[in-house]
């Protein structure tokens, strides 16, 4: 079985419900794996008054017994405490028309006006809802045990904030170490002089109304060669991350490694020579391919990037067009952030580490975590016979 989620609920209704299936039983997880990234994505300067009214946990309420993972479905639920405030908004009953006001100026930037056309709804909340980034919050929770998955095999998941606005961090490679105190930077970004810049920028776009976007990079390292595969457009790994990137609400491009910089170099600069080793098998000195050539993964870090837009929701709101009436209109305004790039960014890490947890139970198996870090061993055992030599 493939490691498959389903999210539901609305931005403000009761709560966030995530069902993953096809997670190995013999799992060890806790409540405490998901709520250390539910509280990580709450963090950023630039973040809105929501995140001072929600304080994310997740319940586990199904597949999971005396620590361990039953190999049955794992249900997630993430209250919202901003629930209280919205019972008659977001009632289930129908509504009797009293206290519910229809939003009929749809904001520019958002799923509101394709998703009451397509949906043949005469009211903006019943879209914005669902189409809320807060969906996030039940994806983060899915990623939490995909890391888990991953960390039973010593491969770990990071990220951090390279540009927020016109602001950008100065490029190095990075290693696993300089990620432990990513999460104290204000923006979740590793250069001190770009985080005060950026800091300063989110501050200016608020006080003018605004708001920035960015990009963020994730990166995974401990992966063995050979996930994914050549054999078919949908098998290969690259696409699948790449799609699980631009997924996340906001996200309006992804690239791999170098990524579109690749286009602008000769073939001799934009390739990683190989080289071997006795100790550490096949390497590169260089990873512009961002760990992966043919679909698969080389064995190199996984690298990726994500852009994101500008928040569509302003306090200075863009003209619109009032449904009802047809006459121009000031967008809705809603309660939003300035800036979401460094919580996007732990969103970020969820989905690849989804992927990659896929990736690695389709090879090494998915019923039985013993099962699966058995046969993971078994094949780094093998690849490492193909480069010692008798």
């Amino acid at each position: 079985m493939k490691l498959r989620y389903t999210t539901a609920g609305e931005s403000h209704g009761p709560q966030l419900t995530a069902i993953a299936s096809g997670v190995p039983a013999g799992l060890s997880i806790s409540a405490d794996d998901l709520n250390r990234d539910l509280a990580r994505r709450q963090l950023g300067h630039g973040r809105g008054g929501r995140m001072k009214i929600e304080k994310d946990t997740g319940e586990i309420t199904a597949g999971v017994r005396h620590g361990l993972t039953l190999g049955s479905p794992v249900s997630i639920t993430i209250k919202n405490a901003d629930w209280k405030n919205w019972r008659t908004i977001m009632s289930v009953e129908k509504d009797d028309g009293a206290g519910t006001r229809k939003l009929l100026v749809p904001r520019p930037g958002h799923a509101d006006l394709v998703g009451v056309q397509k949906y043949g709804m005469d009211d903006i909340r019943s879209v914005l809802e669902r189409a809320s980034a807060r969906e996030t919050a039940a994806r983060v929770a899915v990623g939490a045990i995909a890391r888990r998955i991953l960390g039973e095999l010593d491969i770990a998941v990071v990220s951090h904030v390279v540009q927020i606005g016109k602001v950008r961090a100065g490029k190095r490679r990075l290693s696993i170490s300089d990620f432990m105190a990513v999460d104290k930077s204000a923006v979740r970004c590793l250069d001190v002089k770009a985080t005060k810049e950026m800091v300063a920028a989110i501050n200016a776009a608020r006080k003018a109304g605004e708001s920035l976007g960015g990009v963020f990079e994730v990166i995974a390292y401990g992966l063995p060669p050979g996930l994914g595969s050549y054999m078919s457009g949908p098998e290969r790994l690259g696409g699948r991350i790449a799609a699980a990137l631009m997924s996340i609400p906001a996200i309006k491009g992804a690239e791999l490694g170098d990524g579109f910089a690749l286009a602008a170099i000769p073939g001799s600069k934009a390739h990683d020579e190989i080289f071997l080793d006795p100790e550490k098998g096949y390497y590169r000195k260089t990873n512009h391919s961002g760990g992966l050539e043919g679909g698969m993964t080389t064995g190199e870090p996984v690298v990726a990037r994500a852009c994101m837009k500008p928040i569509p929701t302003l306090t200075k709101p863009l003209d619109s067009v009032n449904m009802k009436t047809g006459k121009s209109a000031p967008a809705l305004k809603e309660r939003s952030d300035v800036c979401a790039v460094p919580a996007a960014a732990v969103v970020g890490e969820a989905m690849l580490a989804i992927e990659l947890a896929r990736a690695l139970m389709e090879k090494f198996g998915s019923d039985c975590m013993a099962d699966l870090k058995e046969s993971y061993l078994v094949y780094l055992r093998r690849l490492r016979g193909s480069w010692v030599q008798p």
